[in-house]
């Protein structure tokens, strides 16, 4: 037993800093909400939820926040990958006061980008991830019509980073298609979930966004196929399955999470 002089002091129960990465925004409000982690914060303090959230939870939450308690948003994007390799990007919501106190400490994460009041950061995040969905859907369709027509799966992949039809994703995670796995490092559940919340933003769009609403259809055809816990780049297996095709090419291919 330790003695008074040798005794540790317990361990404190309250932080400067609380950060949050959940999967899901009911996940943020049971841990946060109704006398959770947020109240139990101490004036001076910042909560910085890392989780691609729902922008009117965060707003509300802010609003429920003890007084001298602050709220910034920083959804993080880079794939498993990124965050292994200290390459992430993360897009910062949030007073200006706040931001500059805490982009110092997110900054050991990646790449911070200020985006303006709190919430914006979910909104860039969503946006990001909304292009990221259109593009993986896309990707599988665009192989299937070159090689429904004779063109050879490694030509295809070539030409198309050498041209206009090039992007992350088509370097990110055509390989994870070529290989077979289709990245289950994030599954169809989850880019459900940020399409369900992309809709909601979209909403407040005057204006009809067909590209949104196909991809979101896309991913749903696949869940219902493969199951909600199966890899996100399911999307494109659902398009080979149907052709018959076989996007696999021979190569050392390794997986994101590994990288």
């Amino acid at each position: 037993m330790l003695s008074p002089r040798t005794r540790r002091p317990p361990p404190r129960r309250r932080r400067d800093l609380l950060l949050t990465s959940l999967p899901r925004p009911d996940h943020v409000a049971t841990v946060m909400a109704d006398g959770g982690a947020l109240a139990a914060l101490r004036p001076g303090s910042v909560w910085i939820d890392l989780t691609t959230n729902r922008l009117g939870l965060v707003r509300a939450l802010a609003e429920e926040a003890p007084d001298g308690v602050a709220v910034a948003d920083s959804p993080v994007t880079g794939a498993v990958d990124g965050a292994r390799n200290g390459r992430l990007t993360l897009f910062l919501g949030g007073e200006p006061e706040v931001v500059d106190r805490v982009r110092p400490v997110l900054e050991h994460l990646g790449r911070v980008i200020t985006c303006g009041p709190l919430g914006t950061g979910n909104v860039v995040k969503l946006v990001t991830n909304q292009l990221w969905f259109i593009h993986s859907a896309a990707l599988g369709e665009g192989l299937a019509v070159g090689m429904q027509h004779g063109v050879e799966l490694s030509t295809l992949w070539e030409a198309i980073k050498a041209s206009v039809g090039d992007s992350f994703v088509a370097r990110h995670d055509a390989p994870s298609i070529f290989a077979g796995h289709y990245d289950p490092s994030f599954t169809l559940d989850l880019c459900l979930k940020d399409l369900g919340l992309t809709d909601e933003l979209a909403d407040a769009v005057p204006a009809d966004l067909p590209m949104t609403a196909a991809a979101h259809q896309a991913f749903a055809r696949a869940a219902e196929r493969y199951g909600f816990d199966a890899a996100e780049l399911h999307v494109a297996r659902r398009i080979e399955d149907d052709a018959q095709l076989s996007f696999r090419l021979p190569g050392e291919w390794t997986p994101p999470w590994e990288q």
